[in-house]
């Protein structure tokens, strides 16, 4: 039997700018000493209020040749919606140059056999060992206590057979494929990006190892919590 996860360690910024300028750097340097250490750098982003995080990630001096990124979740749309995920990710780190296209593995929601389509992005997450070890998973936190595409209630809650599954169920109007439990949990580093004084009952239950909530089930030995002063309340932080 594994040792439970350590509780998450918080860091507090005073606004939603501070802390994407902090995530960005956060995730920097997390890439960097990947790379360092094992010639290269997997992470998986999440969508939601990244634009900003990532816009300042790609100002930074990177090993982008040995930088992979995957997606945690992602909408089942059509190529270049707003809503999906991919398109932010696309925008911000492929199209100035600096991610290679080759190296943004995109969910393939495209394809309308949704369980198909989800082994096939587990094989593909194979690139990160196997079974995957992704070196960093980017995380939100919704106000309902959702990370990923894992909502309350859902059955891809308790799927502990697969890295990737289809939602039961639409939420806030769409289908979507996402990493299980099991895969964001063997990530070497889950970082939750929470912004907002929505989501600090949220965050409390986060911090406090609520399991009733699907973020706190997330058991990486190492879970960073960076949060703005409105999310966080009182709270300082380390």
């Amino acid at each position: 039997m594994s040792a439970p996860a350590p509780a998450p360690v918080l860091r507090v910024f005073d606004d939603a700018a501070a802390l994407a300028e902090g995530a960005a750097a956060f995730v920097a340097r997390e890439v960097r000493d990947a790379v360092e250490w094992r010639g290269r750098a997997t992470v998986a982003f999440s969508g939601g209020r990244v634009e900003a995080l990532l816009a300042r990630l790609a100002a930074e001096p990177l090993p982008w040749g040995a930088f992979e990124v995957f997606q945690v979740d992602e909408r089942v749309a059509p190529a270049g919606a707003p809503e999906r995920n991919l398109t932010a990710l696309a925008a911000a780190l492929v199209a100035p140059g600096r991610l290679p296209a080759r190296a943004l593995h995109p969910l393939p929601v495209q394809d309308p056999d949704r369980a198909r389509a989800a082994a096939r992005y587990a094989r593909e997450l194979e690139a990160a060992g196997g079974p995957p070890v992704l070196d960093l998973v980017h995380l939100g936190l919704g106000a309902d206590g959702h990370t990923a595409s894992l909502f309350p209630g859902d059955p891809v809650l308790e799927v502990a057979d697969a890295d990737v599954a289809p939602t039961d169920r639409p939420h806030a109007g769409f289908f979507r494929l996402t990493l299980t439990l099991p895969a964001l949990s063997r990530a070497r580093c889950a970082v939750f990006v929470v912004s907002g004084a929505e989501k600090a009952p949220a965050l409390a239950r986060l911090l406090a190892g609520d399991r009733a909530i699907p973020a706190a089930r997330v058991a990486s030995q190492r879970r960073v919590v960076l949060a703005d002063r409105a999310a966080a309340g009182e709270r300082t932080g380390s």
